[in-house]
């Protein structure tokens, strides 16, 4: 198993950028299958990116073109960077680690192991 931890989340007004960073311990990083996902009060988690072992990237159309997802494993961190961030994308972020298999076009929360504890994401409009 991995221990994730996020950090970078905050107050940025809309049309800003904010880069969010997942450490992670335990297992070395570049044997899983990374995620960042979201969840905005009343609402369920959504997945936002994903990138595979091999660095392939994956993102939901509502932040294509706006996030990039990257890993550093020798630094054992997960960052995304969120550019032209809208009210919208208001929400607490959760980083996600899978250990098997391989990344779907749409991963579902149900597809990964560990989970950080979130780091909120305010944008004001």
């Amino acid at each position: 198993q991995v221990q994730l931890r996020e950090s970078g989340g905050g107050l940025v007004q809309a049309g800003g950028s904010l880069r969010l960073s997942c450490a992670a311990s335990g297992r070395t990083l570049s044997t899983f299958i990374m995620g960042w996902f979201r969840q905005a009060p009343g609402k369920e988690r959504e997945f936002v990116a994903a990138i595979s072992r091999n660095g392939s990237t994956y993102y939901a159309d509502s932040v294509k073109g706006r996030f990039t997802i990257a890993r550093d494993n020798a630094k054992r961190t997960v960052y995304l960077q969120m550019n032209s961030l809208e009210p919208e994308d208001t929400a607490d972020y959760y980083c996600a680690s899978r250990s098997l298999g391989l990344v779907t076009t749409t991963p579902k929360v149900s597809d990964f192991d560990s989970w950080g504890q979130g780091t909120q994401v305010t944008v004001s409009s």
